[in-house]
């Protein structure tokens, strides 16, 4: 595809970013964009490689190498380069229901296996899928499209993050009638309150939202199901059920002074500060501010990047970051080959806003916490450790504290950004739904739970994952639900 000597010849181009010191003034998303030339020349840059690693889509060493929803990157990359943006941006939706979504928050594992970057630098395919759906949305390619027919089956999809949009919206155009229901007052689940603004804004999420609602999707906020629905009045009144209600029980740490007031899980504090942006604050979760405060954020994942970008929006004092984990090396180590995920140091923006402002990446990394110190029951710092990762008599790696390295850390405010553990299990039990040995919900192939009818798509069953697995497990359930249908199955159960 593309320039058949592109990859020798151009230089890969991503999307430009403001300089940190301007964006961390506001919660914009705003950025400057490529010329249309220099987006062809990058899209110039695919190389017409025999088995086009980057749409795989398969797991290696436990990471996605390659697109999971199998993007088909070539042509939309081909397309680009020869200035056929339409049906570029048709490509892409062949795949992809929220390419909007993922060409602003995914990694990118389609880069890692990008065949240019064996001994280059990859193509920028997240900066040109962007540009192809955001010129879509700007030249108005994208409009409603309700089904012609109507199947006259009922599903319900519990759960309205990227999982369950995307189950919804394929089983919509299959003609299907869907009905989505969500506990928070707006739907997007962890688009619209897990991910901050500055790196999706929430007009994006709203937009393809209003776009499903003209094609017929109900959407019904502020409903709890097993509260303000009964979980037999769900069941007596669909032909299936969905449960995408994603992986939201977060991994605690039960060190001494866990009680002190100031240590707040993660999501919490986003949550509370995209409420505050969007609605002053309104709800039930008063925001949590870290203006003026020395945060200390304790994990290293896409979550506590987030909380750091977010702490520093908000006129914290200092932040700090702690890893358990080593510091990847600057390229590639001899066990993590292509087309495996790279295993690599970066700073993502988050860490550059915070290196801008106080010299230096804020991550620490093979550090420990003991435990909370605190005056008045409020947290004033942590003491700390460093560890250190070997190979234990058993063959198994095991962390080992460092003797004499302990020492204290200041902190008014403590962020627990360590992942996720897993679904809620009330709802799934409700439901009579099996759950494996994690907690997760347990599906066959077809993403049918152990109770006939119902489905399950996302984190909830997959266990904490990417907004690109969780489209991609959405998908699959809609087939198996439609195939499910189609067997004359259902019948409001």
């Amino acid at each position: 595809m593309g320039k058949p000597t592109g990859f020798m010849e151009i230089a890969r181009r991503s999307q430009p970013s403001r300089p940190p010191l301007e964006r961390i003034k506001d919660w914009s998303e705003e950025h400057p964009h490529l010329s249309e030339a220099e987006l062809t020349s990058q899209g110039a840059r695919c190389m017409d490689c025999g088995v086009p690693y980057c749409h795989t889509g398969q797991l290696i060493s436990g990471m996605a190498a390659g697109c999971p929803i199998n993007n088909l990157i070539p042509e939309w990359n081909d397309l680009v380069y020869r200035g056929q943006w339409r049906e570029a941006s048709i490509r892409l939706h062949r795949t992809n229901n929220f390419p909007e979504f993922t060409g602003r928050v995914c990694p990118a594992p389609c880069e890692g296996s990008c065949t240019v970057g064996l001994n280059g630098d990859p193509v920028a395919i997240k900066t040109i899928e962007q540009e192809i759906v955001d010129r879509a949305w700007d030249e108005g390619w994208i409009t409603p499209t309700p089904p012609l027919v109507r199947t006259g089956r009922t599903v319900a999809v519990i759960g309205s993050g990227p999982a369950g949009l995307a189950t919804a919206d394929q089983l919509n155009r299959m003609g299907h009638s869907v009905t989505v229901f969500e506990r928070a007052g707006r739907i997007g689940g962890l688009l619209m309150y897990g991910i901050p603004n500055m790196k999706l804004d929430k007009d994006v999420v709203g937009r393809r939202v209003r776009l499903m609602e003209a094609e017929g999707v109900v959407f019904r906020t502020g409903v709890t199901v097993g509260a303000d629905i009964s979980v037999d009045e769900i069941d007596n009144s669909f032909d299936a059920i969905v449960l995408a209600t994603g992986a939201t029980v977060a991994r605690d740490l039960p060190v001494p002074g866990r009680e002190l007031g100031g240590i707040h899980l993660a999501m919490s504090y986003l949550r509370g500060n995209t409420r505050r942006l969007l609605d002053g604050g309104a709800g039930a979760e008063a925001p949590i501010d870290a203006a003026g405060k020395d945060v200390v954020v304790i994990g290293g994942g896409d979550t506590g990047t987030d909380c750091v970008g977010t702490a520093i929006r908000q006129g914290a004092k200092s932040v700090r970051q702690l890893e358990v984990m080593p510091q990847p090396p600057a390229t590639r180590a001899a066990n993590n080959p292509w087309p495996e995920w790279p295993k690599v140091y970066k700073m993502d923006y988050g860490q550059e806003e915070a290196a801008a402002l106080w010299g230096a990446d804020p991550r620490r990394y093979l550090t420990t916490t003991r435990r909370f110190m605190g005056r008045s029951e409020h947290v004033v710092g942590l003491e700390i450790a460093s560890v250190a990762w070997a190979v234990g008599a058993d063959g198994r790696v095991a962390m080992r504290e460092v003797p004499g390295s302990t020492e204290t850390i200041p902190a008014d405010l403590v962020l627990l950004a360590m992942g996720f553990l897993g679904p809620e299990p009330a709802l799934p039990r409700a439901f009579d739904c099996e759950l494996d040995a994690r907690g997760n919900i347990r599906t066959g192939a077809d993403k049918m739970t152990s109770v006939p009818g119902i489905f399950a798509a996302g984190d909830c069953m997959r266990g904490q994952s990417l907004v690109v697995w969780a489209i991609r497990e959405g998908r699959a359930a809609a087939d198996g639900v439609d195939r499910y249908l189609s067997r004359g199955m259902g019948q409001h159960r």
